[in-house]
């Protein structure tokens, strides 16, 4: 189950998503390329939009590999080897 925080928290729910049947992918990006925030255990990376595309290091540990914008609909198939994520902290601080 995703958390609260989960960047594609808004996206997961929708049965499109569970089928695959998601629209096409803007670009591949390898994980090295995008920039980790410890706290928030998210990766980022810039979209043309202006924005940032987000994906949580839960998502990529459950096998997720596409980051999403909040502010437009493009979305990014990340290339990772999970041996390779760092490690997964089992409890985030809510407040």
């Amino acid at each position: 189950m995703l958390s609260d925080y989960s960047c594609n928290s808004w996206l997961a729910e929708s049965s499109d998503r569970r089928l695959g049947t998601m629209a096409a992918v803007y670009d591949e990006v390898e994980i090295e390329d995008m920039e980790f925030d410890a706290e928030e255990q998210a990766y980022y990376y810039p979209c043309p939009c202006g924005d940032r595309f987000c994906i949580d290091l839960e998502e990529l540990y459950d096998g997720e590999d596409i980051a999403t914008c909040p502010s437009c609909s493009l979305t990014i198939r990340v290339i990772f080897d999970e041996e390779d994520l760092p490690e997964l902290k089992e409890e985030k601080d809510a407040e």
